[in-house]
């Protein structure tokens, strides 16, 4: 089942189903006004939203509309509570090689950090950001938004509790990162909103492509039209799982969290590039002694995409261009 959200007046959007192709929709008001309203009364919903995916997909579902991802927020406009996780240890690895040869970290336990979740951005917005000496980069990831998660959850009970698949570019400004890393605390200049692919998937939609709380397919990065990077996610160190029993181990997560994978990125690098700029001009600095592929500036353009095996889009893109805040042009 592919959910979105219509831009309405209210800031949770509408909730609409969307076919497996993306070239059709059809209103969920019946159902549940919002992915919000969805989530929490989940039992109720969910087969009644699939009702309404299986009539979308048979071309029989009453008042559908052509999609148009332009037209969508983000799957889940907010929510409560968004952690993102560092699951991809290959990226760690380089990023310490290039710049903290002397860090030891533990490689059992995985790094997760609070995030901001109050303001979420679309898949085709604007992004707009103050400075180009900020240093903008970007990550491309994928999230798993949750059910009702008890304390203690083990990590073989805690994939049935994922909800939905979604996609996202984690936008960093590098300039803020280190300085509040070394603070002690956690991101705030450093990690702005959040931009999402239109669509949010129930897990059976990856069919194949999602084993052992991972999506093993192509993370496909352009920028400004061109291929940066398409690592896979088959590499995580993490499964969904094992992050999520971490994460309740001592509280219980409520529907609506959404979890992050942390940045894709593979260890043949060199084939599959990467997903962010951060750990490219890291690979530039380790082999050749200093970066030279550039931070975003205002102009620029971003595309992120996932194809299943046979090429069909699965989340929809994010295809988005960065702005001076302010410029409306």
């Amino acid at each position: 089942m592919k959910l979105a959200s219509l831009k309405t007046m209210h800031p949770d959007g509408s909730l609409i189903v969307v076919s497996r192709d993306l070239s059709r929709a059809v209103s969920a008001a019946t159902v549940a006004p919002t992915m919000r309203a969805a989530l929490d009364d989940w039992t109720r919903a969910e087969p009644a939203l699939r009702d309404l995916y299986v009539a979308l997909n048979a071309d029989s579902a009453t008042d559908a509309f052509d999609f148009d991802p332009h037209a969508c927020t983000a799957p889940l406009p907010r929510t409560h509570q968004f952690i993102d996780a560092s699951a991809f240890l290959n990226h760690g690895r380089i990023m310490t090689q290039a710049y903290h040869p002397e860090k030891k970290t533990d490689p059992s336990v995985p790094i997760l950090i609070q995030r901001q979740a109050d303001d979420f951005a679309g898949p085709y917005d604007d992004y707009p950001f103050p400075d180009e000496a900020d240093n903008c980069d970007f990550e491309g990831e994928v999230g798993v938004i949750l059910g009702d998660v008890p304390m203690s959850t083990s990590a073989a009970d805690a994939l049935p509790l994922v909800r939905l698949v979604t996609l996202f570019n984690d936008v960093s400004m590098r300039k803020h990162l280190f300085r509040e890393l070394a603070m002690g605390f956690g991101f705030i200049l450093a990690k702005p909103a959040t931009a999402f692919a239109p669509v949010a998937v129930t897990p059976d939609e990856l069919g194949n492509a999602w084993c052992n709380g991972r999506v093993h397919l192509d993370l496909r990065v352009e920028r400004n039209g061109e291929r940066f990077g398409s690592p896979n996610g088959r590499e995580m160190n993490f499964g969904f799982h094992e992050l999520i029993a971490y994460l309740a181990y001592n509280r219980n997560l409520r529907a609506g969290m959404l979890l992050g994978s942390g940045t894709f990125s593979n260890a043949n690098f060199r084939t599959t590039g990467s997903a962010c700029l951060a750990e490219q001009r890291a690979i530039e600095t380790i082999e050749g002694g200093e970066s030279t592929t550039p931070w975003l500036r205002f102009g620029e353009r971003l595309r992120f995409e996932i194809l299943d095996d046979n090429g069909q889009s699965m989340f929809g893109a994010i295809d988005h261009r960065f702005i001076k805040a302010g410029d409306t042009a």
